[in-house]
């Protein structure tokens, strides 16, 4: 057997056990008892003790050393590039510190948790606290004497900066504060009212899912107090959550979770369970969430169809046409939750987390005083003050569970998706007609075939720019929002 093989062989059992370990993570969140969470802190721990030793491997190294790189095919020469990353990564980073991140974070999740459901900011803190410290020890290690922060952004989008990312953000900012003053300015379209049965939204969530591609031999739709997608390959889950007041939290959370799942799902079967077998990239996978709920699911014919479902499972609730359901579902209006939040508006919650967690990272910003700055930032930016910590600072999971660097991601996926779109518009010049009828397969083969049958093949933004025949920018997203939200608002 070449050294090759032998390395791939090693890939795909630690690939397997990292896919054991997320099923670990998927059931805390879902059907775990709460009493389990210590002993589970405690799995979590073993499993990234076994994980960080594979992944750092001796053998690892000596296998890249031994394989010529030009001997091998263009899949191959990704696969070996994805094993070196992890390698080099994963070797930074006593194994000590991976273990004690994995059972700090396993329980911060757990008191996360607890504290968003009690409104008790301070009972939170000093777990997060720790969760901080040993991500900054993290993030100097594999920074390596560079930017912490880009350390931590690098573990989901590779190749990315803080700077970049801020001049990514400086360019989209006064476009987004310029048309959400306008359009706050107008007539606002009708609310949603009434209340609306959280079974029957959980029965039209998986009409929904089936309607963008999700395979459901494959995967499963639970309820989570942050919907989440997890796994890879055959075995895809996701979560959404309802709210009586509100069904479109439900749906839009699963249509969302759904454009992951689909991602992993629609990988090349040969690569299942190698390193190039999942989404290449955060910022791309949240590319796919943001088009299926955004660009798709938001739009003027298909949300004529989703009124149309909406009427046959709850009967008549005070829209009158698909053109006013259209306008109430891209209602832009105050809010605090990020997942909830309006096209318009949305990347400006990002904007505000990116700038706080950057802070925490470069010790600017203590933990202790995050609630503040959380509460000062959001009424500078937003020209209200949080109600209550759950529509603050504890509303994401993200922290708990130490994804520093993570939260930009979602504005890149959103840029991502505005050129993506583009393309799709233009080779699909029919596809509104499609979209009337809750048809969503031509869009979602041409995803499929254009962009998520490559997994990790090409680096983020290469595989952006063969779909979209462009090199990514914020103009396609920007143009996009001004010409929707202008259209809805009469501007």
């Amino acid at each position: 057997m070449s050294a090759f093989d032998e390395l791939m062989g090693f890939a795909r059992d630690t690939a397997a056990l990292g896919q054991v370990a997320g099923r670990l993570g998927w059931d805390q969140e879902t059907m775990m008892p709460r009493g389990a969470a210590d002993q589970r802190s405690e799995e979590m721990a073993a499993m990234e003790k076994m994980l960080h030793a594979r992944r750092t491997d001796p053998k690892v190294g000596e296998w890249l050393a031994a394989i010529d790189v030009a001997t091998l095919d263009e899949v191959g020469q990704a696969q070996l590039r994805e094993i070196r990353r992890s390698f080099e990564r994963a070797s930074k980073v006593p194994a000590d510190l991976a273990v004690e991140i994995a059972k700090v974070t396993s329980k911060a999740q757990g008191q996360w948790a607890q504290a968003r459901a009690d409104e008790d900011v301070p009972a939170f803190l000093p777990v997060l606290e720790q969760v901080v410290a040993l991500k900054r020890q993290e993030g100097q290690a594999l920074a390596n004497g560079g930017d912490v922060y880009d350390a931590m952004i690098d573990d989901y989008e590779p190749n990315m900066t803080a700077a970049e990312l801020a001049d990514m953000f400086g360019t989209m900012r006064p476009r987004l504060v310029a048309l959400r003053e306008a359009v706050l300015a107008a007539e606002a379209p009708q609310a949603l009212s009434g209340h609306f049965d959280p079974a029957k939204q959980m029965a039209l969530s998986e009409k929904l899912a089936l309607a963008f591609g999700y395979d459901l031999t494959h995967g499963r739709i639970d309820k989570a107090v942050h919907p989440f997608s997890s796994g890879s390959g055959l075995d895809v889950r996701i979560t959404t959550r309802t709210s009586e007041l509100d069904p479109f939290n439900c749906f839009y959370s699963t249509i969302h979770e759904v454009g992951h799942a689909c991602y992993e799902q629609n990988v090349d079967d040969a690569y299942l369970l190698t390193p190039i077998g999942g989404g290449v990239s955060m910022g791309v996978h949240e590319s796919q969430s943001r088009i299926y709920e955004n660009q798709l699911g938001r739009s003027a014919p298909f949300t004529g169809w989703l009124f149309a479902q909406m009427k046959e499972a709850f009967g008549e609730f005070g829209i009158d046409s698909a053109a006013e359901f259209y306008r109430t579902v891209n209602r832009v209006n105050d809010g605090y939750i990020r997942t909830e939040a309006d096209e318009v508006q949305y990347n400006l919650h990002v904007m505000l987390r990116f700038d706080l967690e950057r802070a925490l990272m470069q010790g600017d910003l203590a933990v202790m005083d995050l609630e503040a700055a959380w509460n000062d930032r959001f009424h500078a930016d937003f020209g209200y003050a949080v109600d209550r910590p759950s529509n603050g600072c504890l509303q994401d999971v993200h922290w708990s569970v130490g994804l520093f660097g993570y939260f930009p991601t979602y504005s890149l996926g959103n840029v991502y998706a505005g050129c993506l779109n583009k393309a799709l518009r233009d080779a699909l010049p029919d596809l509104d007609g499609q979209l009337a009828e809750g048809d969503t397969s031509a869009a979602t083969k041409w995803l499929g075939e254009n962009l998520q049958t490559h997994g990790g093949l090409y680096a983020p933004r290469d595989v952006i720019t063969r779909a979209s025949g462009m090199t990514p920018s914020a103009g396609p997203l920007l143009d996009y929002l001004d010409e929707k939200f202008k259209g809805i608002y009469g501007l």
